[in-house]
C-alpha cells in the first residue's frame, strides 16, 4: 500500500484526508483490531445476556462519552469513574440494590464480563482528534480493566473490632467450547463484596476482585499489583476459582508450572511462572487455610476436600509422575492440586507473595476450587440450550452460599488458632 500512495502525489493525498481518514486509520492501526475476547462479544448468547440485564446500554453509553472528551486528561478520568461505575452496578445489582434490568438472574456474572469487553473494544477502536498514542491507549485499557474489576475499591474499617477477609474470583472461560459459560468464583466475589459475615469473633468484613483469565496479564503482575497493599492488613484471604464437577477443593500446595491451556485469548504458555526475583523462586507453596477445619465442617450441599495430589518430575527424574500426597523433596513442579493452568497460578503467586512479606506464620490464605456451575439436564447443547436455567442458577446460588460458609468456618478456626480477634493495622 505505501507504494501506492507515493506515487499519488499531493494532491491525492490531500484528498484522501479529506475523504476518510478517520476510517482509514482505524483500519491500519494495529491497537484497533478487536481482541479474540472482544470478537465473541458479537455472537448470540453475549447480545442476550446483555439485553436481558440491562447491561447492553453499558458500551454505547461510554463510547458516547468518551467522544465528547478533549483531552487525554478527560478520557482518563472518564474511564476510570465508567469502570468503577461498573463494577460497583454489577455489585449493586448481584446484591439486590436497584433495579434488575431484566429478567436474568441477578446473580449472574456474565453482564459484568460481557459489558467490560464492550467498553475494552470502543477503548481500543476510539480515534479521537486529538490523538491517542499507543501507550496512552494502553493505559486507558489497564485502567479500565482494574476499576471495572473491583481492583482498586478494596477497602476495609478503620477499626479494630472487625475482621478483614480478601477474597478473589476469575472471568468465565473456555467460552470457545460453550460462549454461555458462567464462572461461580466471579459470581461469589460480585455476591460477597463489602458485606459482612458474622463470626464466631465477631463480624468479618468481605472485600473481592476478579482477575482476567489471561496468562499475560499474570506476567505482568496484575496479582501482586492487587494484593500486595492488603495482605499485610487482612486476616484472612483466599483465592477462588471454578475447579471439577460436584466438588469443592482445598488445595493444600500450588506448583510454579504453566501448563499451556488456551486463555481467553487463546493464547498458551508452557513455562515456570513468571516472577520477579526468580533466582529465589521455590517450585511449591502451601495452604495455610485451616483445611481440616473446612473439611470437617457442614457448609452446603457440595461434598469438600482436603486437596493434597500434585505432578513433580523428582529430584534426578526426567518424567512427570503423580504424588497423591503432595510433592517430594527437590522435586520440579508440573502441576499443583489445582492443576497448572490460571487458577494454579493465582493461588501460587498469591501465598508466594504471602510468604516473600513474612506472613506464612500468621495469616491463613490459600485456595478454594468450586464445582464446575452445570446447566439443567436438557439444557447442555450449547448450540441450542439457552443462557440459563432453574437448575444453573441454583447450582449458582448454592456455591456462592457455600464460599460464604467456608469463610465463615476460616475465620472461626483462624481466630481460635490465633487468639487474636482483631486487626491490628489499618490500610
Amino acid at each position: 500500500m505505501t507504494h501506492i500512495r507515493v506515487r499519488i502525489g499531493a494532491l491525492g493525498l490531500a484528498l484522501m484526508a479529506g475523504l476518510a481518514a478517520p476510517p482509514a486509520l482505524a483500519a491500519e492501526n494495529p491497537a484497533a483490531a478487536p481482541t479474540v475476547e472482544e470478537q465473541r462479544l458479537d455472537r448470540a448468547a453475549p447480545q442476550e445476556i446483555l439485553t436481558r440485564s440491562g447491561f447492553d446500554t453499558v458500551a454505547p453509553e461510554f463510547a458516547r462519552a468518551l467522544d465528547r472528551t478533549r483531552s487525554y486528561a478527560q478520557a482518563e478520568r472518564l474511564v476510570e469513574r465508567l469502570g468503577s461505575r461498573l463494577w460497583q452496578r454489577a455489585v449493586d445489582r448481584a446484591q439486590g440494590r436497584g433495579p434488575a434490568g431484566g429478567d436474568l438472574s441477578r446473580d449472574d456474572d456474565r453482564p459484568l464480563y460481557w459489558a467490560r469487553l464492550g467498553m475494552t473494544r470502543e477503548v481500543r477502536q476510539w480515534q479521537p482528534e486529538f490523538g491517542l498514542s499507543e501507550a496512552r491507549r494502553a493505559k486507558l485499557l489497564a485502567a479500565l480493566e482494574r476499576t471495572s474489576r473491583g481492583q482498586d475499591t478494596i477497602r476495609y474499617a478503620h477499626t479494630k473490632k472487625i475482621k478483614r477477609i480478601l477474597v478473589t474470583g476469575f472471568d468465565p472461560f473456555t467460552l470457545d467450547r460453550d460462549v454461555r459459560i458462567s464462572n461461580p468464583s466471579g459470581a461469589t466475589a460480585l455476591a460477597l463484596d463489602g458485606t459482612v459475615i458474622d463470626t464466631a469473633d465477631g463480624p468479618a468484613r468481605v472485600e473481592t476482585a476478579v482477575f482476567p483469565v489471561r496468562w499475560q496479564d499474570f506476567a505482568e503482575g496484575t496479582v501482586e499489583r492487587t494484593l500486595r497493599p492488603h495482605l499485610p492488613h487482612v486476616d484472612l484471604f483466599t483465592t477462588v476459582s471454578q475447579g471439577r464437577v460436584g466438588r469443592f477443593d482445598v488445595e493444600r500446595t500450588n506448583g510454579a508450572w504453566r501448563g499451556g491451556f488456551p486463555d481467553n485469548e487463546n493464547a498458551s504458555r508452557t513455562e515456570t511462572v513468571p516472577v520477579t526475583d526468580p533466582a529465589s523462586q521455590p517450585q511449591w507453596t502451601t495452604t495455610t487455610l485451616p483445611y481440616k477445619d473446612i473439611v470437617a465442617a457442614s457448609t452446603g450441599r457440595f461434598p469438600v476436600y482436603d486437596n493434597t495430589s500434585v505432578t513433580e518430575i523428582p529430584a534426578g527424574g526426567t518424567e512427570p509422575v503423580v504424588r497423591p500426597e503432595g510433592p517430594t523433596a527437590g522435586s520440579t513442579a508440573r502441576a499443583g492440586g489445582g492443576g497448572n493452568y490460571l487458577s494454579n497460578e493465582i493461588a501460587y503467586r498469591a501465598t508466594l507473595l504471602r510468604d516473600r512479606l513474612g506472613l506464612a506464620g500468621s495469616l491463613p490464605g490459600g485456595h478454594v476450587h468450586t464445582p464446575v456451575l452445570e446447566f439443567g439436564a436438557g439444557n447442555t447443547d450449547p448450540a441450542s440450550g439457552t443462557v440459563t436455567d432453574a437448575q444453573f442458577v441454583r447450582n449458582r446460588l448454592d456455591i456462592i452460599a457455600q464460599v460464604r460458609s467456608i469463610l465463615t468456618v476460616a475465620a472461626d478456626a483462624a481466630g481460635d488458632a490465633s487468639g487474636d480477634t482483631t486487626a491490628d493495622v489499618t490500610d
